[in-house]
């Protein structure tokens, strides 16, 4: 009788499971772009826009660029990311071999990284205590949406319901809670009256520099393995 109830059960299980299927996205790039308002009450007016970083991938291979915020068509910190590992590089570099930067330099953890996208295994601070909100359309998206309400902020965060997974994420706990990437979130700073949007734009090519170093890699391996 028990074994009964339980192959019914487990063979939901498993159908539920199968329905949701996760694609890793191989090759593209993603942009975080920040706005900051300031005195947002009195309005909208006074604003500053930030490049925060531009990633480009190939597989599990990262290769952020960090703008300068005063001149954002330059490259003030380039790095290569893979797994958990990060290695500086010269920003003028085009003829870099990756597998050697293991034996040249000592690598950072991307979670000490200080520039450029943040990469955090901590959850959203008070994530528990979400609230969830209808859905919305923004940019021609559709997203689905929360809120977490404390006494010194107010955030909403914008998910895109999707099975492709990048090899970055803002925050990967909440996307798996949701089923879906996180793109937007903004948040409002009660005590300093500052609004603050960040946006994770995914984009399906390489930037030119990242190209190069990629291409340039992958002519590498093919004559290493002749």
């Amino acid at each position: 009788m028990k074994i009964n109830l339980i192959l019914p059960y487990l063979l939901f299980l498993f159908i539920a499971s199968s329905c949701h299927k996760e694609i890793k996205s191989e090759k593209g790039g993603i942009d975080l772009i920040s706005n900051i308002y300031f005195d947002a009450s009195k309005g909208l007016d006074e604003m500053q826009s930030f490049h925060v970083s531009k990633i480009s991938y190939s597989h599990d291979q990262l290769i952020e660029q960090v703008p300068d915020h005063l001149f954002p068509e330059i490259n003030k910190q380039v790095y290569y990311i893979r797994d958990s590992l990060c290695y500086p590089i010269d920003p003028m570099e085009r003829n870099l071999i990756f597998s050697d930067l293991s034996r040249k330099q000592r690598p950072l953890l991307v979670w000490n990284k200080k520039e450029g996208a943040v990469f955090s295994k901590e959850w959203i601070p008070n994530y528990r205590n979400r609230r969830n909100l209808s859905d919305t359309v923004l940019f021609h998206k559709k997203y689905k949406r929360f809120e977490i309400n404390s006494p010194w902020t107010y955030t909403r965060f914008y998910m895109y319901p999707t099975d492709t997974i990048l090899p970055y994420s803002l925050y990967r706990h909440a996307e798996n809670d949701y089923h879906g990437r996180l793109e937007r979130i903004d948040s409002y700073n009660k005590k300093d009256d500052v609004f603050v949007t960040l946006q994770l734009l995914p984009r399906k090519n390489w930037d030119n520099a990242a190209k190069e170093l990629f291409e340039f890699n992958h002519f590498v391996k093919i004559r290493e393995s002749e």
